[in-house]
Order: structure tokens, then sequence, then C-alpha cells
């Protein structure tokens, strides 16, 4: 089943990664905003989830955490993490980098051992104010699927332009304070195949890892509905093997399977 977010709190939500994470969603709560149209989203495709509502403004976005979150300092849970995901790409949002230093002062008012945590599909990485803004949190968890760009096309579908070596050179930008996510998976779209646990895929991408040189890397699989059918999660022997070859090259690495 697609899953489209509340706006612009939702949660909070057990997350595999990051325990008891509070959703902060950027985009509209009736549909899909994304420069990404991953045949893996669980949000489904861009075009079958165009909303009509407004994105959320600065104002509501503070307003609506704090309130959440003066609740949850008296009902509970308390928040592991404060996680910038939902209907789409986060840094999309025109007063992101606002928007973050809102979430910090409230953070550090209510739960100050919470961390802050953006996932992102690392498109809008070359705007100063978002790399600024991603360098001031606990967790920016940001896409780098292949370094393969017919596999990207195919996959993550890109909007507009969209060059890996310009992606790297923005991931190397990060100087080590990055999280690098990668999604591993089995199956067909259109025909084609999308194994991308095979060396052919992984050796390229590994040594790209290398010398990005991020803090972690999480690798994951589909967890949830696709809205391509004939995807498949890679196995715990594939996700194991490829975890291996990070943790021996030097690199802390976890993997959700």
């Amino acid at each position: 089943m697609t899953v489209i977010y509340p706006s612009p709190i939702f949660g909070p939500v057990h997350s595999r990664r990051l325990g008891v994470s509070l959703g902060i969603n950027l985009l509209p709560s009736d549909g899909k905003v994304c420069s990404f149209d991953c045949i893996y989203c669980e949000c489904g495709f861009n075009a079958d989830h165009r909303p009509s509502k407004p994105l959320p403004t600065r104002e509501e976005i503070r307003e609506a955490l704090e309130t959440r979150l003066k609740d949850m300092l008296v009902n509970g849970p308390f928040p592991d993490v404060l996680t910038f995901a939902g209907n789409g790409e986060p840094t999309a949002h025109p007063h992101f980098p606002e928007i973050i230093e809102d979430t910090l002062a409230l953070r550090d008012k209510y739960f100050p051992k919470a961390k802050v945590s953006v996932l992102s599909n690392s498109t809008f990485i070359h705007r100063p104010a978002v790399f600024e803004a991603l360098n001031k949190i606990d967790n920016n968890i940001l896409k780098l699927d292949t370094v393969d760009s017919d596999y990207i096309h195919l996959i993550d579908r890109p909007a507009g332009k969209y060059s890996v070596s310009e992606i790297i050179d923005n991931l190397k930008a990060f100087k080590g304070n990055c999280i690098i996510q990668t999604m591993f998976m089995k199956g067909t779209y259109r025909g084609q195949d999308v194994n991308n646990t095979s060396d052919k895929y992984v050796l390229p991408w590994l040594e790209m890892i290398k010398e990005i040189a991020p803090r972690q890397v999480m690798i994951y699989t589909i967890d949830r509905e696709t809205p391509d059918h004939d995807l498949q999660k890679a196995t715990h022997e594939e996700l194991d093997r490829i975890l291996s070859l990070l943790t021996g090259a030097g690199i802390s690495a976890s993997a959700s399977y």
C-alpha cells in the first residue's frame, strides 16, 4: 500500500535504523514532491500522487513541531531522533535552512539528547545554504544508490539534469561529515534487470565510498510495498557480503534487512 504522510509532523514511528523517530514532512500532506521518482519509493510514483495543497510554511512547521514536542514531554514517548522525511525531498523546501535552525532550537529546548536527521537524495547539496544546514545536524543521511549513471536513470529516475560525478564531488565536500545511504535490490523493471548487488555495481560504488570517506554507510533493502511489483529484496547474505567489503575497507557501516 502506498504511504502518503501527514504534514508537517507525523509519528513517532519506530525506525529500523534510528529508534523512536518523530517525522517532519516539509511537503504537502496530499501528495508527493520529489526530484527523484524512484521505482522502489513507498510513497509511489510522482505522477500518481500530484499534490493540490501548498507546501507547509516555515511558521506552520515550527508551531506544529513545538506543539508535538510539548505533548511528548508530558505524555511520551521521548524521541530518539527528529527525522526530516515524508512525501519527497526535504531539502527542496525553499526555507529548508531556516527550518533546520528552528528545529535545532526546539530540540535543544525540549529534548536536548535527541538527534536531528535528514533523509536526502543529495540532489540539492550543491546549494550552499542547504550544504551549510546539513553540516549543522547530527545525521545527514545522503543517498548514493550506485555510481552507474544508466542505473540511476532507470531506478532513481531523477527529474532534470543529474550528474553522478557532480554528486560525488559534492559528497566529498562534506569532508567525512556525512552518512551515505544505499538501496540494494533485485528483480526487474520494464524487463530490465535491476540487481545492483553484484560486483559490477558494488565494486565501483565501494571505490567512490572510499573517496567520499563518510563517517558511516547505511545499506538497506526494500521494506515496504513498492509502486513497481517486480522488485525483490536483496538477501541477508548479499547485504552481509557488501557489509563485509565496507568494514574490510575500514568504513563504519550497518545493514537493514
